[in-house]
């Protein structure tokens, strides 16, 4: 049965949203196509009704997570009323991010599989990495006469990605949160909370 222009819009958004997640918990070729289009109640047959191929989904997945993520970073900065950095360093190194990659930094989660990769999946990523930095560097003009502002914004954000990442390849808890917060604890401006924030 043919279906409307309207549903086939959303089912496509629905698919690239579950890839995002599935791929950010799973990894890109930890997932199966049948896997996403189950996900959303649909069958692998019209995946390629939507999308060239996995790596098209996957550039797509990816720029979406990306940009909700930055979107994310962005509120941080607009409604913290103390110290900017301090509350994205609260919210990214937190346990409960660290927790759930499926819904957290696209970077972190995915960075291992882009790297082994060439073409438009990672030039999608560089252009995350550049948006994740702007925000860093928003985030650090906002904290006027503070040390923050001596650490470059792309050093805050390979300290915060490495330490999620080294954080969730530990299955010892206590060090899984020392990593995180010897992070936090690096990042000058930091309130040193971060073992207890909510992400």
């Amino acid at each position: 049965m043919k279906v409307s222009r309207t549903k086939a819009e959303e089912n496509r958004r629905a698919v690239v949203k579950e890839a995002a997640k599935l791929f950010r918990e799973h990894g890109i070729d930890g997932v199966a196509l049948s896997g996403i289009m189950g996900a959303v109640g649909l069958t692998q047959g019209g995946f390629y009704k939507q999308f060239g191929s996995k790596d098209d989904l996957a550039v797509e997945a990816c720029e979406q997570a990306m940009a909700a993520n930055i979107d994310t970073l962005n509120s941080l900065i607009t409604s913290s009323n103390g110290d900017v950095m301090a509350a994205i360093i609260d919210r990214y190194l937190s346990p409960e991010h660290r927790s759930n990659p499926a819904v957290g930094c696209t970077i972190a989660a995915l960075v291992a599989d882009v790297a082994r990769r060439e073409g438009p999946l990672r030039q999608s990523f560089e252009n995350g990495i550049r948006g994740y930095s702007a925000v860093i560097e928003k985030a650090l003009s906002c904290c006027q006469g503070e040390k923050q502002n001596d650490m470059d914004a792309l050093a805050i954000l390979s300290m915060m990605v490495g330490a999620l990442m080294l954080s969730r390849a530990v299955e010892d808890e206590n060090l899984s949160r020392r990593i995180l917060e010897a992070a936090a604890d690096a990042i000058p401006g930091c309130n040193k909370t971060a073992a207890s924030a909510d992400l």
